[in-house]
């Protein structure tokens, strides 16, 4: 299967060199210092147990019409980078080349196939006049939910921190032979890859986290075991997760796991920075409104209060507007 990743930071890193060393033809789009080191050396990947795996065949290029169409292209870039990718994208597109969007928050294509009174309406928040619903076909889609925690620690080189579980899905629920030559591909390449009849209901699960522990990360520098065991940050949590769950219930959300058990696998993580606190610590923009903004626009759509996320989403807002205008970064350092 040719497989193309674009955005070569620490998951799609992840996904690309095991994809290559199960035998995939792996292709990376990159930049700079990243896509020079893949081109020389490969990618190297430093897994949890601190054993290492290099995968020597990778290559990159910067243009995407040099690798040309592809099978399968995995988005594995922060939501509000999509735009700046389109519409060089397309030409990684043939007749059947699927899209995996494996993005944190609510994707572009969420009201895709969803049937109800919703059905076919746009998230503003994070497609703004709907620009990449008209540069990638709903048709194309396959979304994912990414549970991998890792990083970019050097050009070509990812430590994994904790997880191999990429869920995939249909957006209409279906099991199409497309999702599932897909599954099989990443399964032969060591990562659990279930193929979901409820996407949207795993990408919330996942969102339920997000939304909450990387916006108070990113403004306290705390860990998600820091978080979690402090009991304000806890129930500030909570008390963002409880409103987001009532959104998505009115969408028609089923949520399988309790709120508690879903706070409890995120202290289980232990002293991880989120990503968007990582971003906080080196100046990047936050990915807000994928994760927050989006959250805070279902509220509106399905006529829900989402007080304490409005609030959290504020600050937020106004810590990435300072660091923007600054282009400063943040971090807590030993006095």
């Amino acid at each position: 299967m040719k497989i193309a990743v674009v955005g070569a930071g620490a998951i799609g890193g992840y996904l690309g060199a095991k994809l290559s060393l199960a035998g995939e033809d792996v292709m990376f789009i990159a930049r700079n210092k990243n896509l020079a080191a893949i081109n020389a050396n490969g990618f190297k990947l430093i897994l949890e147990d601190g054993s290492e795996q290099h995968a020597a065949n990778v290559r990159a290029v910067q243009a995407m019409a040099d690798a040309g169409p592809q099978d399968a292209v995995l988005l594995t870039l922060k939501a509000h980078q999509v735009k700046d990718v389109l519409p060089d994208l397309r030409a990684l597109f043939g007749p059947e080349t699927v899209v995996v969007t494996m993005i944190n928050g609510l994707p572009w294509w969420y009201f895709h196939k969803l049937a109800g009174p919703y059905e076919g309406r746009q998230l503003e928040s994070v497609d703004p006049g709907g620009v990449i619903a008209s540069h990638i076909e709903p048709a194309r889609v396959i979304g994912s939910v990414v549970y991998p925690a890792a990083e970019l620690i050097a050009p070509g080189v990812v430590k994994v921190i904790e997880g191999n579980r990429f869920t995939l899905g249909e957006p209409d629920g279906s099991r199409s032979a497309r999702i599932e030559a897909l599954s099989q591909a990443m399964m032969k390449a060591g990562f659990k890859s279930p193929v979901s009849k409820d996407i949207r209901g795993e990408i919330w699960v996942k969102l339920w986290g997000n939304l909450s522990f990387n916006p108070i990360s990113a403004l306290t520098h705390a860990t998600l075991e820091d978080i979690c065991r402090f009991p304000a940050s806890r129930e500030l949590a909570a008390s963002m997760m409880r409103e987001a769950q009532t959104v998505a219930e009115k969408l028609g959300v089923e949520f399988k796991i309790s709120l508690d058990k879903r706070i409890a696998g995120a202290e289980a993580v232990g002293a991880h920075k989120t990503s968007m606190l990582q971003d906080v610590e080196a100046g990047r923009a936050l990915e807000l409104e994928a994760l927050v903004g989006s959250v805070v626009e279902l509220g509106r759509i399905t006529d829900t209060p989402t007080p304490t996320i409005n609030a959290i989403y504020a600050a937020a807002m106004l810590l990435g507007k300072t660091l923007g205008d600054s282009k400063g970064k943040l971090a807590v350092q030993p006095v």
